[in-house]
């Protein structure tokens, strides 16, 4: 398991300095916040200055957004406060940047610090300038984002299974790069399986990742925007609408016939909530049949990668 500490040392690691969000600039720390200043008579590319500390500057005229950036929505409000703050203080932590070979540069971490310092009207910003192929141009933005909380399920979604195909990797190795159970990287890719409506609506917030999960239970396509209808229309909980989701799933086993509805099983409620933890737990379809005394456990795997997932979490447990 990923330890907690985990995501903040990578970021340092790959972004040579710390990653500590933006705070107020004092005489103190201002030495230990920017970084080294660059050795006497190095070549810097053009476009870039350095003042008399070391310190590197960069017209925001110049710069342009990382290609790899994942994240694709930015909090109007929150980026007004960020530019109040950076109109009092200035930007602390330096904008991570790449020559782009084009006169500009890339913004690789810290493109909401470029567009809070825009807003406040500045023309340069100070910035350290580094090399990354690009994998590593998603990989830090996504970690830097993952940190402060600023993805949303779909956009981090998106993220990792993009760094699974630009670096060949599995899941478990994204996981370990970005600090996080594996079990919470195969859950946030497999809302990737979801039509584009429901994923319209998860980044809205009019559901959550929980009634996602419950959304993708459903086995047919039809029940499946049935169930995500009655989750709005009804503000379903998470609890309800996974039952709702296997309701569904049994229910379409007897669609052939003409007559009658089929009655639902009445199921106790703590062997309800046993189930949703093991779900909770394997990231994947589960559904306990029978009771205490008797019956069986079925998981449900949708490839050979989220099998092995699930073994992975059933056996090294």
């Amino acid at each position: 398991m990923a330890k907690k500490h985990g995501l903040g040392a990578g970021l340092d690691s790959l972004l040579g300095q710390g990653a500590s969000a933006d705070i107020p600039l004092t005489e103190e720390n201002a030495s230990s916040i920017f970084e080294k200043p660059v050795a006497s008579g190095a070549k810097l590319p053009a476009g870039i200055e350095q003042d008399e500390n070391g310190r590197l500057w960069v017209s925001q005229a110049l710069l342009k957004p990382n290609p790899h950036q994942p994240r694709v929505e930015f909090d109007e409000e929150k980026l007004k406060e960020l530019s109040d703050s950076i109109k009092e203080n200035g930007i602390i932590q330096p904008v991570t940047i790449e020559d782009s070979g084009d006169g500009n540069f890339y913004i690789i971490a810290g493109e909401r610090r470029v567009r809070a310092s825009r807003l406040a009207g500045l023309e340069k910003i100070p910035v350290q300038l580094s090399t990354y192929s690009d994998e590593k141009k998603l990989e830090v933005a996504l970690i830097e984002n993952i940190q402060r909380a600023d993805l949303n399920p779909v956009e981090e979604a998106k993220a990792y299974y993009k760094l699974m195909e630009m670096g060949g990797l599995k899941q478990e190795e994204v996981a370990q790069k970005v600090g996080k159970n594996r079990s919470t990287v195969a859950n946030a890719i497999r809302l990737l399986k979801l039509p584009e409506d429901i994923q319209n609506a998860l980044v809205q917030g009019s559901i959550t990742p929980g009634h996602a999960r419950a959304l993708l239970m459903v086995k047919e396509k039809m029940n499946m925007q049935i169930l995500f209808a009655e989750i709005i229309g009804k503000s379903l909980s998470v609890h309800d609408a996974e039952s709702r989701a296997q309701e569904l799933n049994s229910s379409e086993q007897f669609s052939s016939k003409k007559t009658g509805k089929k009655k639902v099983e009445q199921r106790d409620p703590d062997l309800i909530d046993v189930e949703t933890k093991i779900i909770e737990k394997l990231g994947t379809k589960v559904q306990i049949k029978g009771n205490y005394e008797k019956g069986a456990i079925e998981i449900s795997y949708y490839s050979k990668d989220d099998f092995d997932r699930v073994f992975d979490l059933i056996v090294k447990s």
